[in-house]
């Protein structure tokens, strides 16, 4: 999706052009929180461009938390095909990886409204 796609409110979007930034930001997503709880130094860059991407398309909340919840659903799957016992715990430390992800999308609307 190109830089002048991402810049069109969401809600402008056709379904195909919804789909494909919301298939971005699902993978993006994807990959932070797998690296959420390691020192990747890059990480709070990403969490960044990924904030940045969801403001400027103004992306709505709940898709954001939909998005989360069925990344925790599959990762919970693959933890029960795998025979983890402790997959329960491991999710709910995912809740953090929201929080932190909501915390930063509501200071980029706090600045812009300043």
């Amino acid at each position: 999706m190109s830089q002048s796609e991402m810049m069109l409110l969401f809600e402008q979007m056709d379904s195909n052009q919804k789909k494909e930034i919301l298939r971005k930001i699902k993978s993006e997503y994807r990959q932070i929180l797998i690296k959420y709880f390691t020192n990747d130094i890059n990480l709070k860059e990403k969490i960044d461009k990924l904030i940045n991407t969801i403001f400027c398309a103004n992306i709505p909340v709940p898709q954001i938390i939909e998005i989360h919840m069925d990344l925790v659903d599959e990762f919970s799957k693959q933890l029960k095909i795998e025979g983890r016992s402790d997959y329960n715990s491991l999710l709910l430390d995912y809740r953090l990886t929201l929080i932190d992800m909501l915390a930063h999308l509501c200071e980029m609307y706090r600045r812009s409204k300043t």
